[in-house]
């Protein structure tokens, strides 16, 4: 599972075959539709069956929830792969325009200079300098072993 629910960890290992898990609504259940796939189809794996009592249609243990089932797991590709198509298509028109993507970096290349010179030549420690320019240590050490 992608998050850490310790309870719904424990129903899972212990539902055997035959089993059927039975939810008071889907929303206290999965958070969503990807996650309510994956406890389904984890489900499916255990020979187990998936009922919810405020989503009649949500029955895994009679054909029509299965197919129903089935039908949102082809909705929930869709929309992944929409999503990702629109993400990278906005990604690219933001690059034509020149658009830095990413995080803004905490130094800019003079201050890179200086960092490797006061490193180098003047034997400054990282800590010392990663003080001096209110950075974590780790940006100071990738300033100084980069070679951009």
């Amino acid at each position: 599972m992608s998050r850490n629910w310790p309870i719904l960890g424990g129903v899972m290992t212990e539902l055997s075959s035959d089993d059927t898990l039975v939810v008071y609504s889907l929303d206290r259940l999965a958070w969503s539709t990807p996650h309510l796939l994956e406890v389904a189809d984890r489900l499916r794996e255990k020979g187990a069956g998936l009922r919810s009592l405020c989503e009649p249609w949500a029955d895994t243990t009679v054909p029509y929830g299965k197919m129903i089932l089935g039908v949102f797991a082809g909705i929930a590709e869709f929309e992944r792969a929409l999503s990702r198509n629109l993400t990278e298509t906005g990604r690219k028109r933001a690059k034509e325009r020149g658009v830095h993507l990413g995080r803004p970096a905490k130094l800019s290349a003079e201050q890179i200079a200086t960092i490797r010179k006061l490193v180098r030549d003047e034997n400054l420690s990282i800590s010392e300098v990663a003080a001096r320019f209110g950075v974590h240590k780790a940006t100071i050490y990738r300033a100084v072993t980069n070679n951009k």
